[in-house]
């Protein structure tokens, strides 16, 4: 056992998660991780897989060894010597399962940790407010904990716009919920993270920096009624300075749609389309946005 131990460690060490997983799939999981948080949970998962796979083979070598090495063969008249108790190998049952799990909380605990935490100053606070069935994107200029925190940009979807929230990248963004009816969900499938938008006083807050510019889908999680599958919205990452002019053609009055043709990006969401909420309607306008 110590010397598969000691080639399992040597292997891994010189292998990146990315390498590993790629030629399987990410053994399930997303490889997109356009977060270092996101990254953190890919690696993660794709060590957590080739621990299991190592256990797994260790177990499945004792169990055919067992079966080979004492089973009864023909022409025997007794069966092969049976073993009743086994002191290292009942010690070896009992202290590797935990040192396995005590590795694996270990980091799950770290990642976690990394995942929800808050920076004291954050460069892009952006308050999300849900409804049934659209998202309204508020630029605060501070923290809402911030008594001088004030709101200096507004988007807002309706049933024939998807709203389009802009953030800069490499910057740490913190996104703070709240809902005006129901429980949504906020959910950016590449980011790898969601959480849930409560009504009332209850605010859930995190932060996430985005280090790969581009446009990401986002949906409603959480099933709020009617229309909870159409409640979509996109994220669109692009430099500091595209943000900057963005927010600054939103304070010029500009709509989102408008402010974005103003730094060169698509002026309407390219991951998802608006959906048709009216039966007897047979196509929905499209929508100049705000």
């Amino acid at each position: 056992m110590s010397a598969l131990a000691v080639g399992a460690l040597a292997f891994l060490s010189g292998c990146d998660a990315y390498d590993v997983g790629k030629p399987f799939g990410g053994f399930g999981w997303p490889d997109k991780t356009p977060t270092p948080q996101s990254q953190q949970m890919y690696e993660m998962w794709i060590w957590s897989v080739v621990a299991a796979f190592f256990v797994g083979f260790f177990v499945w070598g004792l169990i055919f060894w067992c079966i080979i090495v004492y089973r009864k063969r023909k022409g025997d008249t007794e069966l092969p010597v049976q073993t009743r108790f086994n002191l290292p190998i009942e010690v070896l049952y009992s202290v590797l399962p935990f040192l396995v799990i005590a590795v694996l909380f270990y980091y799950t605990a770290v990642i976690q940790t990394n995942v929800n935490k808050l920076s004291p100053n954050p460069d892009v606070t952006v308050e999300v407010v849900a409804f049934k069935w659209e998202w309204q994107f508020n630029y605060k200029s501070a923290p809402d904990t911030d008594s001088s925190a004030a709101t200096i940009a507004t988007t807002t979807g309706a049933s024939d716009y998807v709203p389009v929230l802009v953030v800069p990248t490499g910057k740490t963004i913190r996104i703070e919920e709240t809902s005006k009816d129901v429980i949504h969900s906020f959910w950016v499938p590449d980011l790898l993270f969601k959480r849930d938008v409560f009504p009332g006083n209850v605010r859930n807050v995190f932060e996430v920096t985005i280090d790969e510019p581009g446009s990401y889908v986002g949906r409603c999680a959480e099933l709020c009624g009617t229309y909870h599958s159409m409640m979509n919205f996109e994220v669109r990452a692009v430099s500091p300075e595209d943000y900057q002019k963005f927010l600054d053609a939103k304070k010029a009055g500009k709509t989102t749609p408008e402010a974005l043709t103003a730094i060169g990006s698509d002026p309407y969401s390219t991951t998802t389309s608006p959906f048709n909420m009216k039966k007897d309607a047979q196509q929905v306008p499209v929508s100049t946005g705000n």
